[in-house]
C-alpha cells in the first residue's frame, strides 16, 4: 500500500517535470534560447545527471559565446559519457572559439587541447563529418611552426571523401579556394553539385564566382540553375 501511495504521489511530479521538459525542448529548437535556458536549469537542479539538459544548456552557452559556461558543460559530458565523440567534438569547438578572443601568448597553449578533442571525436566516431571539418579549419588557419598544414588539411579532405562524396569535394574545393587555386576549386565544387545538387553546393560555387572570380553573371547562372532544379 506505500508503494503504491508513493507511486501515486510521485507521478504528477514525473508528468510535470517531463511537460516542463517538452515545453524548453520545443523553445530550444525554435531558437528562443534566452526563455529556454531557465527552465532547463530549473530542471538540471531536480536530475543534475540528465545527459540531455546539461547538452543543451552547453549548446546555449556556446550559441551565446558564454565559452567558459558552455566548457563547464560539456567538461562534465565528456567525463560522464567518455564514449560519445560529439561531446569531445563540441568541447574542441568552444575551446577554439575562446582561443580567438584569448591573448595569443594563451591561445598557442589552447590549440594542441583544441586538435586533441577533434581528434578524440574521430577516434570514438570514424565517420564524423564535422570534426574532421574542424581540422581542416584548423590546419588551414594555423601557420605551419604552430601545426598547420596543407597536406593534412587534405588528407582530412580525403577521409571526407570516403565518408560523403559531397563533403569531400566541398572540403577540396575550401581548400583550394583558401590557397587561391581558384580555377581548381571551380572543379571541385562543380563534382558536388554533380553529387548533391543540394542548395550549399550551389551556393559555394556561386560565391567564388561573386567573390574571388569576380564573375557576377556565371554566379547569377548558377543561382538561376539551381532555381530551376528546384521548382521541378
Amino acid at each position: 500500500m506505500k508503494h503504491i501511495l508513493l507511486l501515486l504521489f510521485l507521478f504528477p511530479i514525473v508528468v510535470f517535470s517531463q511537460a516542463n521538459f517538452e515545453k524548453a525542448q520545443q523553445l530550444f529548437e525554435e531558437g528562443k534560447f534566452e526563455q529556454a535556458k531557465p527552465m532547463f536549469e530549473v530542471l538540471l537542479k531536480k536530475n543534475p545527471s540528465n545527459i540531455k539538459i546539461m547538452e543543451c544548456l552547453g549548446d546555449i552557452a556556446g550559441r551565446s559565446k558564454a565559452w567558459d559556461e558552455a566548457l563547464l558543460y560539456y567538461g562534465k559530458l565528456k567525463k560522464a559519457k567518455p564514449s560519445e565523440a560529439n561531446f569531445y567534438f563540441k568541447y574542441g569547438g568552444v575551446l577554439g572559439m575562446k582561443a580567438l578572443e584569448v591573448n595569443k601568448f594563451k591561445a598557442l597553449g589552447m590549440i594542441d587541447e583544441v586538435r586533441t578533442n577533434f581528434e578524440k571525436a574521430i577516434q570514438l566516431n570514424p565517420k564524423h563529418i564535422e570534426a574532421r571539418w574542424a581540422l581542416i579549419e584548423l590546419n588551414l588557419q594555423l601557420p605551419g611552426i604552430l601545426g598547420g598544414s596543407e597536406k593534412k588539411a587534405i588528407q582530412y579532405s580525403n577521409e571526407l571523401l570516403q565518408i560523403s562524396a559531397v563533403d569531400g569535394h566541398l572540403s577540396r574545393g575550401h581548400i583550394d579556394e583558401y590557397f587561391k587555386r581558384y580555377t581548381k576549386a571551380e572543379q571541385h565544387y562543380k563534382k558536388a553539385i554533380a553529387v548533391g545538387n543540394s542548395k550549399k553546393t550551389y551556393q559555394k560555387l556561386a560565391n567564388l564566382y561573386a567573390n574571388k572570380m569576380k564573375s557576377p553573371d556565371k554566379a547569377q547562372a548558377v543561382l538561376e540553375e539551381y532555381k530551376k532544379k528546384s521548382d521541378n
